[in-house]
């Protein structure tokens, strides 16, 4: 099974709102997932991010691979790769 960190999107049309999470690569964007890790709020300004660190540490040792998108917003809050 690849598991992936990735963007899950939520929010109405035109003012989105991701949640971070860790999902089987299978799975369709906004299905299931693993575990929740974060979120992202791009319509807030400054742009609102919140990441649960030690969960994402764990799951990228476990083999998860991010996306690129979740890779940038994890180096902007700190989490080391």
């Amino acid at each position: 099974m690849a598991v992936k960190i990735r963007l899950k999107r939520l929010g109405a049309k035109k003012a989105p709102f991701y949640r971070i999470v860790v999902a089987d690569s299978r799975s369709p964007r906004d299905g299931r997932f693993i575990e929740e890790v974060g979120y992202f709020n791009p319509c807030q300004e400054p742009n609102e991010l919140s990441v649960n660190k030690e969960a994402v540490e764990k799951w990228l040792a476990n083999g998860a691979q991010p996306t690129d998108t979740v890779k940038t917003l994890l180096k902007k809050s700190g989490v080391e790769m």
